[in-house]
């Protein structure tokens, strides 16, 4: 039996470069910048002053009033996504099987300002006063589940939540759901929002956060200046088909999966081993699992944070697998425009690396 082939025929995103695939892309390449001072809320006595916002989105020109109304903002950003995605695939559910339809895309954060409000109402007020859809407009799962029920996808409806590679492991988890035979189509990638008080705080106090006040000089992955993330806020969807069945309804293919590797460093909460053994390895994995060498590869979308051990560990890793093939790689991070999106970034940076190939450009 002939082994399966994972293509991606439908991307969408929304972000704080653009609303849409194209006009992110066309920013990016114009080198413009989604960072600026905070305007989300009242950030004046914070150390912190710079992220990347989603700006002038009016969430009901997309979604209906009523699931605006009970949807938290990282569901509403991954639903916008999501349509977009699925216009992109031409899909028309009416033609396909819904249990061979599935829907894995993840959020790391959840509804982080929602629990803030309503632990408030609680102690403030009266626990009575709760809202009583705060349990399903917080939870991470909420966004595959309101994407499933928004186009009728019975299959697998799951959320992979592993921090800021929650977007990058949908996607993986949703390529071997395909492979296995589970379904045909995978709506995946991620969504967060957690620009408010409670989110930069926190992360703030962890000295995560770059506190420049120069947004040109927030988000530099990998220079020897860089103090740290810039918060951004975003979605990333992508359609994955199982190859014929793309073929059969004659959907345009961005590109190809071939490989994909996990691993985790089982070292600390927040810091990665600074040896970069245990992403070396990912890597390595998605290698051998796609059958083609080192030298194939040309160009690696980076993590790249902009914090100190990341880019440190990163680095090491990718001269690890590549060794002197590492010096003939472009490599960059969309970061540097979008800040950190958590969940959201694997699965935006994918589609950048689809437009990437598309157009012979990077960024």
């Amino acid at each position: 039996m002939e082994a399966k082939r994972v293509v991606i025929t439908g991307i969408g995103t929304i972000n704080a470069l653009g609303h849409n695939a194209e006009e992110t892309w066309k920013k990016m390449k114009e080198g413009q910048l989604g960072i600026d001072t905070i305007s989300a809320f009242d950030a004046s006595e914070l150390k912190v002053s710079l992220a990347a916002e989603v700006k002038n989105l009016n969430v009901t020109d997309y979604i209906p009033v009523k699931a605006a109304k009970r949807t938290e903002r990282f569901v509403q950003l991954a639903s916008i996504a999501a349509n977009e995605a699925v216009s992109d695939a031409g899909l028309n559910m009416e033609q396909e099987d819904a249990y061979r339809v599935g829907v894995c895309v993840s959020s790391a954060i959840g509804g982080l300002e929602r629990i803030a409000k309503e632990t408030i109402v609680a102690h403030e007020k009266s626990a009575s006063k709760v809202n009583p859809f705060t349990v399903p407009l917080v939870i991470s799962n909420m966004v595959s589940a309101n994407i499933a029920m928004a186009y009728g996808c019975q299959g697998k409806c799951i959320g992979v939540v592993s921090a800021c590679s929650s977007g990058t492991d949908s996607i993986g988890e949703a390529y071997n759901t395909i492979l296995s035979g589970q379904c045909d189509i995978m709506i995946t990638g991620g969504s967060d929002s957690c620009i408010c008080l409670e989110g930069i705080t926190a992360f703030q106090q962890m000295h995560a956060l770059t506190t420049t006040e120069d947004k040109n000089k927030a988000s530099i992955p990998f220079d020897a200046e860089r103090s740290g993330f810039v918060m951004g806020e975003g979605a990333g969807v992508l359609i994955l088909e199982e190859l014929s069945h793309a073929k059969k309804r004659n959907a345009t293919i961005y590109g190809e999966i071939i490989g994909y590797g996990c691993t985790n460093d089982a070292h600390h909460i927040t810091c990665p081993r600074e040896d970069g053994q245990a992403a070396a390895k990912a890597m390595e994995l998605a290698i051998q699992n796609s059958n083609i060498t080192k030298e194939q590869i040309n160009y690696v979308n980076a993590h790249g944070t902009s914090t100190h051990f990341n880019d440190l560990c990163e680095t090491r890793a990718m001269k690890q697998v590549f060794g002197t093939h590492a010096y003939k790689l472009s490599i960059n991070s969309t970061k540097s425009m979008l800040g950190h999106t958590l969940a959201g970034a694997g699965a935006i940076e994918a589609i950048v690396c689809l437009l990437s190939m598309r157009d012979s450009y990077v960024h």
